[in-house]
């Protein structure tokens, strides 16, 4: 099984302040000034992660499933126990919510998931556009079905960063569009792994 380990300095350099929040404000060297994301209404006692600490809902131990949402597309990833690496898993190809949702819903139960790392794409400016409101809509839509925290994770660059390492591994053009939306989850998970390891 494939694994992926972003060098610390280029998800330090590239994706500095990651975390991405409801409800609050905050700011990166990619939005100098603060902006404030929107608030969603919880589905279920374990819904998006709406707190001044995005990964204070995150259970101290077990499994985390990060996701990299595409429009045709989802990559999947998964942490090990310890949560010291993210194993990037498969690529669901989308259809429906429902059927994207049962096969996130199978591999949850597989592996006892306990927490999500859903990557948000913001601008590089750290503006919101349609597609942050899409992920926004599928993390709404799924909470409830998991009943698991989601926390938000700024994918800014991962894809771009994954394609980078593809590359210099001198991997062929169509291999690595098989494999870019699972490593890009895979990317998004580390980082989010690595933050909660500093605490």
């Amino acid at each position: 099984m494939t694994r992926i380990f972003p060098p610390a300095c280029m998800r330090n350099a590239v994706l500095p302040n990651q975390v991405s929040f409801i409800g609050k404000s905050f700011s990166s060297p990619f939005c100098p000034a603060p902006y404030r994301t929107d608030p969603i209404n919880p589905m279920s006692t374990h819904s998006v992660t709406d707190d001044n600490n995005p990964l204070s809902d995150i259970p101290p131990s077990g499994k985390i499933l990060g996701l990299d949402l595409g429009t045709k597309t989802i990559g999947v990833a998964i942490s090990d126990g310890m949560r010291y690496s993210a194993t990037p898993i498969e690529t669901i190809k989308r259809t429906k919510f429902t059927q994207d949702a049962e096969r996130i819903i199978e591999l949850i139960a597989q592996n006892q998931i306990v927490a999500i790392i859903l990557g948000l794409p913001l601008n590089m400016d750290g503006s919101e556009g349609p597609r942050v409101q899409s992920t926004r809509a599928f993390a709404r839509n799924l909470a409830p079905k998991v009943n698991l925290p989601i926390a938000y994770w700024d994918e800014r660059l991962s894809t771009s960063a994954v394609t980078r390492m593809m590359i210099d591994a001198d991997m062929r053009r169509d291999r690595r569009a098989e494999v870019v939306d699972k490593l890009a989850a895979s990317y998004i998970l580390q980082g989010a792994l690595d933050r909660l390891r500093r605490g």
